[in-house]
């Protein structure tokens, strides 16, 4: 009897439940397919509140109690400008790790903090920027330049390190169900934009099919193939078109040869620029016109809810227009649960404790480790904390907090800078002093170096911070507008470096942050290491103590050509990769691309080689055995670049498989590294198609892009 009472209460409680979903407008129910919710809510929204949520600041449809969203939210390496938050290092530092499952990691806890404090937030009634869901990361334009200021936000100068590391990190912030996004990534800037910073707002980017191809547009196909949620379309023009209504890259490529159906963003008033600065387009009405019907869904500005329905009264637009911009929008807010109850949301449970918690600082301090490159070492590292009884720290970034945190970075309260890191790390019984040492600009005095005479070794961190490099506005000190006119370092700190080792013959660590590649050659004699330490985020200081007192081996590897100077490169504005990268550049390089020390050594050895021969749909499979011949556990980065037969404008040589392993001193691992045949095919100009050239090519295998210690030729019937 008992039992039967429960299940006629049970039986109850669910045809309540029923009804109520019931009662509900299907755009609201979870139990219902997505498009249909999506149709349901398209076609009760008026044509007014249609265009007003073309916009990136969305009101509220008080009508329909739908709340205002604001789509504008930036974590490039940690969620910016939305208060506290882990800040992780900038992404050319992630990219130096070579280690696609840590950018997923990084990116997972990305998007759990961003849960967090959506849930807070909007519980709190706040539906401000800044909180939202949608996240106008990650940058993957190719740091074809060092000049480049915003190259820091890049994952380097190879479309394919760019294109696995990105795609993990989206991935990460994503999460594993396409139809239940966590966050939603957004790929930017598309496409071809990549300086000059100043003369992003109008610049006109000449590059031929054969570069966009292989080159610019490689990173954003591999994204769309992987399900990134939105593209963002950039401020440039590209061959004459506008990125934002061209209907090359937009209809052409995006939408009808790559089939992609998400979300297209403008940059944040790209519209604008169309027609005051570009003056391609006469008026806002026309610009907002040739938008939507190039396949723009949402504009981060005002012109299109402003001026949409003026297009229309003019009849340059259909009421049907604004329903196919509107769409990919709303499908990404279903997929987000926007519309879900509170307690029907997925991740609703994560709260204040999700955010900056430990474990992320934990993760924080692996990235940092693994990020940071040793370029020289005449083997003082790893320093023998019993051998050095005194330290000078010093420089003009050994406690700044901009060297940590790179530019579209959060606040956080864990921030440990490089002295307050190897403070902690070297214990009372050592005698540490600190010193700034030097500025940016002062040529003239300097302090620190009688302290540097008087202790046993020297750290001086030097180099550059966002406010010399990064996005123009922001980086107020950069003399070109956000970027850089040359790779040499501030002369103040070279000064620096040669009144430290003036003074003793002592050894001297030279730390250098920067987000792009700089020419170390003046300072080089003076120091007996050099660690490039990037922005490494909160963690940089215990990372890097961690490095020179050898509780981690460094392993971080180069995602970009440290060239001797300026002069080893085109023009600035010139789009043609030719000369450009470890791809085509033909020089010697200071530092190559993916080149970095370790305090142990490794062997290779082939425990399975490719074959000699392959067809179209094959793929090469083969299989390194790593031995760490050194007296230090440590991960190497195998890397596998493939040199072409003797065709013009083949790339040199091209990376197309890597992978890190741990290895303990005297011990060794196995690695397969796997590449699809079809990832060698070019783009034929005269075709007009991509086409895989028959004729005998190169593997090589190492942990760089120049010193080869495994290599085998075969042959390929196109």
């Amino acid at each position: 009897m008992m039992k039967r009472k429960l299940f006629t209460i049970a039986l109850g409680m669910l045809t309540v439940q029923q009804l109520v979903a019931q009662e509900q407008p299907m755009f609201r129910r979870v139990d219902q397919p997505t498009e249909a919710r999506v149709q349901d809510l398209l076609h009760t929204l008026t044509l007014s509140e249609k265009i007003s949520l073309l916009g990136y600041n969305s009101p509220a449809i008080e009508r329909l109690k739908i709340p205002a969203y604001n789509w504008w939210n930036e974590a490039l390496h940690g969620i910016a400008r939305g208060g506290e938050a882990t800040v992780y290092p900038q992404a050319v530092g992630l990219s130096a790790t070579f280690d696609p499952v840590l950018a997923k990691a990084v990116a997972n806890s990305i998007s759990t903090e961003a849960r967090a404090k959506y849930n807070l937030a909007t519980a709190a009634g706040r539906h401000v920027q800044y909180m939202g869901l949608n996240f106008w990361t990650p940058n993957i334009n190719i740091f074809r330049d060092p000049r480049w200021g915003r190259g820091q936000e890049t994952y380097g100068e190879d479309p394919f390190l760019t294109a696995t590391m990105a795609g993990a990190f989206v991935n990460g912030l994503q999460g594993d169900d396409p139809q239940h996004l966590k966050t939603a990534a957004c790929a930017k800037h598309f496409a071809v934009h990549s300086g000059p910073e100043k003369d992003r707002h109008e610049f006109n980017a000449i590059v031929d099919e054969k570069d966009l191809r292989e080159t610019y547009l490689y990173a954003f196909k591999k994204l769309v193939d992987g399900k990134v949620e939105s593209i963002m379309c950039a401020y440039n023009r590209v061959n004459n078109q506008p990125c934002c209504t061209g209907n090359t890259l937009l209809q052409d490529i995006l939408r009808k040869e790559w089939k992609f159906g998400g979300q297209v963003v403008t940059d944040c008033w790209a519209l604008d620029d169309i027609w005051r600065r570009h003056k391609a387009i006469p008026t806002r009405e026309e610009v907002a016109a040739a938008a939507i019907k190039a396949g723009v869904n949402l504009d981060c500005a005002n012109i299109l809810q402003d001026d949409v329905l003026k297009a229309i009264n003019k009849g340059w637009l259909k009421a049907a227009d604004v329903d196919s911009a509107l769409v990919a929008s709303l499908r990404t807010q279903m997929k987000l649960g926007l519309y879900d109850d509170a307690s029907q949301r997925q991740f609703a449970a994560y709260g204040a404790d999700s955010v900056n918690n430990d474990w992320h600082a934990q993760l924080a301090l692996q990235a940092a480790r693994e990020s940071m490159v040793l370029l020289k070492n005449n083997g003082v590292l790893p320093l023998q904390q019993d051998k050095y009884a005194s330290m000078l720290v010093t420089g003009s970034n050994s406690v700044s907090l901009e060297a940590l945190m790179g530019n579209y970075h959060g606040v956080s309260g864990n921030m440990v800078t490089f002295a307050a890191g190897l403070s902690k790390a070297a214990g009372p019984a050592v005698a540490m002093q600190y010193d700034q040492g030097c500025d940016f600009t002062d040529t003239l005095h300097f302090g620190g170096i009688w302290a540097s005479e008087n202790c046993d070794v020297t750290v001086a961190v030097i180099g550059l911070t966002p406010l010399l490099e990064g996005e123009d506005g922001d980086a107020f000190l950069s003399p070109a507008g956000g970027d850089k006119n040359t790779l040499s370092l501030p002369r103040s700190q070279v000064i620096f470096m040669q009144k430290l080792r003036a003074a003793h013959k002592k050894p001297i660590i030279a730390v250098v942050t920067a987000g792009s590649a700089v020419d170390l050659s003046a300072i080089e004699p003076y120091a007996d290491a050099i660690i490039l330490a990037w922005y490494p985020g909160e963690q940089g200081g215990n990372a890097l103590a961690d490095i020179i007192y050898g509780k981690y081996t460094p392993s971080g590897r180069l995602p970009l050509t440290f060239y001797h100077s300026l002069s080893d490169l085109p023009d600035y504005k010139d789009y043609s990769m030719k000369g450009r990268t470890y791809r085509y550049f033909t020089g010697k390089a200071a530092w190559p691309f993916g080149f970095g020390m370790s305090y142990t050594t490794f062997d290779y050895s082939w425990k399975q080689s490719p074959a000699d021969r392959y067809k179209a749909n094959d793929t090469i499979r083969m299989t390194v055995n790593v031995s760490n011949t050194g007296k230090y556990d440590a991960d190497e980065v195998v890397q596998a670049y493939i040199s072409y037969p003797a065709i013009d404008r083949m790339p040199l040589k091209e990376l197309k498989a890597f992978g890190r392993v741990h290895t303990t001193k005297g011990g060794s691992q196995e690695l397969e590294l796997q590449i699809p045949v079809s990832e060698l095919q070019k783009w034929d100009l005269r075709q007009g198609k991509w086409k895989l050239y028959p004729g005998n090519y190169t593997i090589h295998i190492g942990g760089d892009s120049e010193h080869f210690r495994l290599s085998r030729t075969f042959s390929v019937k196109g």
